[in-house]
């Protein structure tokens, strides 16, 4: 596994593009997290790929206008733990009314 973050303004359909780069090549996205930084934003996606595959993804990510910068690594057991489940939402009751 290998997790990339992308540095990118947020203007309309770049966070769609970047994310279609991995989605076109068929890969699995276990991970993904966008939020804002500083004055742009970023999103941090894990992907298993291979050196060949990191290379097109670079090149296509640099190649979208709005990316700033784009940086990997190889994941680490400690930072990517278990997704935790969504915080719970209390359910108001509604009765039926006739």
């Amino acid at each position: 596994m290998q997790v990339f973050q992308i540095r990118y303004r947020n203007t309309q359909g770049t966070l769609m593009r970047i994310l279609n780069a991995a989605s076109r090549r068929a890969l699995d996205m276990p991970s993904v997290h966008a939020d804002a930084f500083e004055n742009d934003h970023v999103v941090t996606l894990e992907l298993d790929v291979n050196p060949k595959q990191v290379g097109q993804l670079y090149r296509e990510w640099y190649a979208i206008v709005d990316v700033i910068h784009v940086r990997s690594g190889a994941a680490q057991a400690s930072e990517w733990s278990p997704n935790h489940p969504p915080a719970r939402v209390p359910m108001e009751r509604h009765e039926a009314r006739a």
